[in-house]
């Protein structure tokens, strides 16, 4: 048999699967047996006596222990994701916010189906292939000669079977989601404490309040007992970076002049590699997309108690509201004299009163583009944006600057 494509997913889809095939292939023979730790589903089909014979199968395994994310190599699954984000990583793209999505995802991907066939089942096979990827909100992997593929190479595909991206870096989306089904979120939602319940509760008043979707089954988030935030040097540091890029952004400096700056003052050691790669060649789309990061300078020097409220996000934060003397650069002015002038920061229950508001406003957000509605009381790039700085805040899933991950 041939290599069809292969199906991820987030979500545990063995069940699924046979009911699925039974839609498109209503007089298939199905059989299901286990080989080698995985399961096997294969479907026959029957046309005639002198018909060519036409066959599938589905090869189902799953991790050993279903999560979020990647924390240990537990299975050969989580053996295979872990190369397979290494791989990505690997890629150029003309999209880098679609590609750390496309890692977000791959950390929580819980399943794994190759499909192969042999004979002429290509168009039974597109309906059947994104009908289950619709289902589980799958992505695929794919090879370059099926009757879906979207590119020249090997590459990657979402739920809609278009391009996330290829070996050559191409990409044809603007966005990828990353959900989280709360039943593999890892600290359990019974042993939740009092600060996490009573944060949910006053997050949702918030939200009801203003007359805003709200997904009452999302769970909570950390407790105040399992979460370290970042310490007030680093957010300084931080914020110094981001406002320093944010500069060249908004055509101030240019990247050349943002690295000699950051390189007079000893912080390009600071810059992350996404940064870097900013810096050296910002281009127009780059800089578009680097100028909402006025929303996470916003947030950081909130958390360092210099701006007093965060503020609804329902329109765009002004950093012209901060005072130039409280603002970590300027001409001539070195950035070592606002961070080492840090020694505080708001605490835990203040940010993570922030967090779960805005985890659960970012859902709204994604649900409302999923469905195709237009939010007139929230602005999504907002959301986004002041998630984000919460989620690094906190230390969410101890990721880095450049690969924090935003999941509903």
């Amino acid at each position: 048999m041939d290599n069809y494509c292969t199906i991820y997913s987030h979500e545990l889809y063995f069940d699924n699967i046979v009911p699925e095939i039974q839609k498109v292939f209503p007089k298939g023979k199905v059989s299901v047996s286990e080989q080698d730790g995985q399961k096997i589903i294969y479907v026959s089909i029957k046309e005639g006596l002198f018909k060519p014979k036409k066959e599938f199968q589905i090869s189902y395994r799953e991790r050993a222990q279903p999560s979020y994310q990647i924390s240990e190599i537990d299975s050969p699954l989580t053996q295979n994701l872990s190369g397979m984000s290494g791989f990505v990583n690997s890629l150029p793209s003309s999209n880098e916010k679609v590609k750390g999505l496309l890692l977000q995802k791959i950390q929580t991907l819980n399943s794994e189906f190759p499909i192969l066939s042999e004979g002429n089942l290509d168009e039974e096979l597109k309906i059947l292939t994104k009908n289950m990827c619709q289902s589980c909100d799958g992505i695929l992997f794919i090879r370059p000669d099926t009757n879906i593929s979207r590119s020249e190479t090997q590459h990657f595909l979402d739920k809609d079977l278009n391009l996330i991206l290829d070996t050559n870096g191409n990409c044809d989306i603007d966005h990828l989601d990353v959900n989280i089904n709360a039943a593999y979120f890892d600290e359990e939602q019974t042993k939740v404490t009092e600060d996490q319940k009573n944060r949910k509760s006053k997050s949702e008043s918030i939200i009801n309040e203003r007359q805003i979707k709200l997904n009452s089954n999302l769970p909570c988030i950390a407790s105040e007992n399992t979460t370290i935030l970042r310490t007030p040097k680093e957010i300084a540091e931080r914020v110094a970076i981001l406002a320093t890029t944010n500069m060249v952004a908004f055509n101030n400096i240019t990247g050349e002049q943002a690295i000699d700056y950051l390189k007079n003052y000893d912080l390009l050691e600071k810059v992350t590699e996404k940064e870097l790669s900013f810096l050296n060649n910002p281009t127009d789309e780059a800089k578009s997309y680097e100028t909402w990061k006025c929303e996470c300078i916003w947030v950081l020097m909130w958390a360092l108690e210099i701006v007093e409220e965060i503020g609804f996000p329902d329109t765009l934060a002004s950093l012209d509201n901060i005072p130039s003397e409280q603002y970590p650069i300027g001409e001539g002015k070195d950035p070592n004299i606002f961070i080492n002038g840090i020694n505080s920061s708001r605490g835990k229950t203040e940010i993570l009163d922030a967090n779960d508001l805005y985890y659960r406003l970012d859902w709204t957000c994604v649900d409302a583009r999923v469905n195709g509605i237009e939010l007139d009381n929230l602005h999504p790039g907002v959301v986004y944006e002041r998630h984000y700085a919460l989620n690094w805040l906190i230390q969410y899933r101890n990721q880095n600057w450049d690969d924090v991950s935003c999941d509903t």
